[in-house]
């Protein structure tokens, strides 16, 4: 099993961009329609930006016409820590990635079928690897889901 741990704070500062520094470490919120994977289609896995640790498939990935990627499930249940978020004069359950404590999004309850839940997330937050990309970057043990799921569409 790999080991996830999230780097100095130094090294966040250099590894990553001002905008996933303040998306993971501030809980910011990027711009809607204006980031890396809202529309993104190709088949893959995302990634915390900070940790690398799996949490969410391109199999449970849709529209929902937010402008942030939003998924009905995470690929990895136990790389998410949920947590309740009453900024903004509301309350919300806010998303985090377990052993980096990366702020990826929040959850609501209006999602599709099958989980009624919508995992909606920070591009800024993730890293996309996609299916051709899995076994070179570690992530090998992913590509049977790639798999069945072109089994069943054939």
């Amino acid at each position: 099993m790999t080991k996830y741990h999230k780097p100095s704070d130094s090294e966040l500062r250099q590894k990553l961009t001002s905008e996933q520094y303040k998306v993971t470490q501030h809980e910011g919120t990027e711009p809607a329609f204006r980031n890396a994977y809202w529309d993104n289609k190709e088949a893959g896995i995302y990634v915390d930006v900070v940790t690398g640790e799996p949490l969410f498939s391109s199999l449970d990935k849709y529209d929902s016409g937010t402008g942030w990627p939003s998924f009905t499930r995470p690929l990895e249940p136990d790389n998410i820590v949920t947590k309740t978020d009453r900024k903004l004069w509301m309350t919300r359950t806010e998303a985090r990635s377990k052993h980096g404590g990366s702020h990826l999004g929040h959850v609501f309850d209006d999602g599709p079928a099958p989980t009624g839940q919508r995992y909606c997330m920070n591009s800024a937050a993730l890293r996309f690897i996609s299916v051709d990309r899995l076994e070179e970057e570690g992530y090998g043990e992913y590509l049977a889901l790639f798999e069945k799921s072109a089994e069943v569409q054939k």
